[in-house]
């Protein structure tokens, strides 16, 4: 990507504020991010590409200049303010700009989680998203991928807002605290500005329960209170419940006590962060309640156990994301009969709407062979989270434009195999992985193609961003500057493939 100084485009007599906007919307180089442009009263703003990184360019004095940290310079016959893209400077441009904070999307539209590892992928993302009915959540990482890639919140807030206002994109987007489980963490995701806590559950669900023969799951569930226990009993057992689509769920005597043992902590858990932190926040939080850490699928007697439950508690879920039927491994298709799911997961859709709130799809990436069944039965009404796909393919990239470099993360990734699994669960076999040596540099981008490979450069990712040799990173700086030097052609290749699954969730 070749990059001419920004410099070259300010004219050499001063001009109006609009003039010289519209003369540094028609750079016809990289040199200046033409979509973030932007003037607001007396200053003109926009995002500029120097040789290592990008900077915010403020131009007009006066105390909207002095809010930003930076460095003055004379531009021709311009006095400007070339500024670091920090954390500070980004929470002074969101005061100007409101479009670059995050919002929270409501129940009644589709959302995507676009989760963006490394930091670059927002701009492909947004690329996908324009003109389409969805809202994007740009920021979106786990506790996990945080300490994975040695990131925090603060720089996946900052990657994501400077790409919305590099890519100009003033639709709205959404930030989500994802699969937190402690109190201080979500308050801490709030605190920040995240717009979505996704509530992870698994550490209070009783997942044993769902094993326990009748004579234990009695005794264990005679240890509750008495006066919830007979609130319980008297509100859903042996009772019909009617949807609102006219379907039935019904609670037979049957299993009732073991569903009661495995979710009843998780319905405290997540009633006591909803009443004490996203109740109070002062402003629409986009609230998930995750129940999709189990081993066995939600059952419909379940889900409208877990839904009807917060709604009597006062607590207001935005979406719920069940455990479905059949696998959603990282970073391949739907493992499982597809038509199983789609005979489940429309009766899931349907508790969803009964009770007006989004099924939540996790690990969503690259399920295709599904994507059609949920546009069609929630009718467009989702939540959809994405993550690893978006490294594969910068991965792909990568095996494109730097072979060497692509072979030796291979290479590394399979050695340690063993530590990936750790943080994943997946189910391929390293033997189904080709033998790279016998691969010409022009086949290793079809790696990206093959189920066992992708699995394998998914689960690796922190390893492979983390390894370092006597201090120095192996792999992380060749692996950025791969990326930056050919960020168009990564942006192509996300726009594409994230493209593709909204086509076949018939998002437009």
């Amino acid at each position: 990507m070749h990059i001419n100084d920004w410099r070259s485009a300010f004219p050499q007599s001063e001009t109006s504020l609009t003039e010289l906007r519209d003369q540094l919307v028609q750079v016809g180089d990289h040199s200046v991010f033409t979509n973030s442009v932007h003037i607001a009263g007396e200053n003109l703003f926009c995002l500029v590409q120097e040789p290592e990184e990008r900077k915010l360019i403020v131009v007009g004095g006066g105390d909207v200049s002095s809010l930003f940290s930076g460095i003055i310079e004379q531009v021709n016959a311009y006095q400007v303010k070339v500024c670091p893209l920090t954390t500070h400077n980004r929470k002074q441009l969101q005061r100007i700009f409101n479009w670059l904070n995050p919002q929270a999307c409501g129940p009644h539209r589709a959302s995507i989680g676009l989760g963006d590892r490394l930091g670059l992928a927002s701009p492909g993302h947004i690329a996908a998203v324009k003109s389409r009915n969805v809202l994007p959540v740009l920021a979106q990482q786990s506790m996990r991928e945080l300490n994975l890639t040695g990131r925090s919140y603060e720089d996946v807030l900052d990657a994501a807002a400077w790409a919305v206002f590099q890519e100009g994109y003033t639709a709205g987007f959404g930030a989500d605290g994802d699969h937190l489980k402690k109190m201080d963490d979500v308050k801490m995701a709030l605190d920040l500005g995240f717009s979505m806590i996704t509530l992870d559950c698994s550490e209070h669900i009783d997942d044993s329960a769902s094993s326990l023969t009748d004579a234990d799951a009695a005794a264990k569930y005679a240890q509750l209170d008495p006066q919830l226990r007979h609130r319980l009993e008297s509100t859903y057992l042996n009772q019909e419940f009617t949807l609102a689509c006219g379907r039935s769920i019904t609670f037979g005597s049957e299993g009732f006590y073991r569903m009661v043992l495995v979710y009843i902590h998780a319905l405290d858990f997540a009633e006591q962060v909803y009443k004490t932190i996203i109740k109070s926040a002062g402003r629409p939080i986009d609230f998930e309640v995750s129940i999709d850490e189990v081993a066995t699928p939600t059952t419909p007697q379940d889900h409208f156990f877990v839904a009807n439950e917060l709604q009597q508690r006062g607590v207001h879920a935005n979406s719920i994301a069940p455990r479905f039927v059949g696998e959603f491994q990282k970073g391949i298709d739907y493992i499982g009969d597809p038509q199983q799911f789609a005979s489940e997961f429309q009766i899931h859709a349907e508790i969803a709407d009964h009770f007006g709130y989004k099924l939540s799809i996790h690990s969503g990436s690259d399920k295709f062979t599904v994507f059609q069944t949920i546009g069609q039965y929630t009718q467009g009404r989702f939540h959809l989270k994405t993550a690893g796909t978006s490294w594969l393919e910068a991965v792909r990239v990568v095996a494109e434009v730097d072979p060497q470099l692509y072979r030796e993360i291979h290479t590394y990734a399979l050695a340690h195999i063993a530590e990936a699994r750790q943080y994943y669960h997946v189910s391929f076999n390293p033997a189904d992985i080709p033998d790279i040596s016998t691969l010409s540099d022009q086949q290793l981008p079809d790696l990206m193609n093959q189920p066992a490979s992708r699995q394998a450069l998914h689960i690796s990712y922190g390893l492979i961003l983390q390894a370092q040799n006597h201090g120095k990173y192996l792999f992380k700086d060749r692996f950025y500057q791969a990326l930056i030097t050919n960020l168009d052609l990564y942006k192509a290749r996300l726009q594409a493939h994230i493209g593709r699954h909204l086509d076949l969730l018939s998002i437009t």
